[in-house]
């Protein structure tokens, strides 16, 4: 059953910026974009497993920073190859200067 987990503070992410979280040993993806609106996918590129945190963040995209495969995070959508495979999304929502993920 999923619940909301207390992720991170909202100031701990920079505006075009993502944050790793892990939790119950999955690793996932905190981005906040240029709107100031948090979102949430899987932690890692589905082409070959590295970590998206750490990408190009611009706007409501993330580039990979192996292999520059670009996925829409409000969405999952690969956008470039060579990722072939959307990510999972997962509610996010800021409350008291903290942001929750519905995982």
């Amino acid at each position: 059953m999923a619940h909301w987990i207390n992720a991170c503070a909202a100031a701990d992410i920079e505006a075009e910026a993502g944050l790793r979280f892990d939790h119950d040993d999955r690793t996932f993806a905190i981005f906040r974009n240029d709107s100031d609106e948090y979102f949430c996918t899987d932690g890692l590129c589905t082409h070959e497993e590295i970590h998206l945190a750490d990408g190009l963040v611009m706007e409501n995209t993330v580039e990979c920073p192996k292999h520059s495969s670009i996925f829409d995070f409000s969405t999952g959508e690969v956008e470039t190859p060579p990722a072939c495979e959307n990510l999972r999304t997962y509610p996010a929502k800021v409350e008291n200067g903290r942001v929750f993920v519905l995982v």
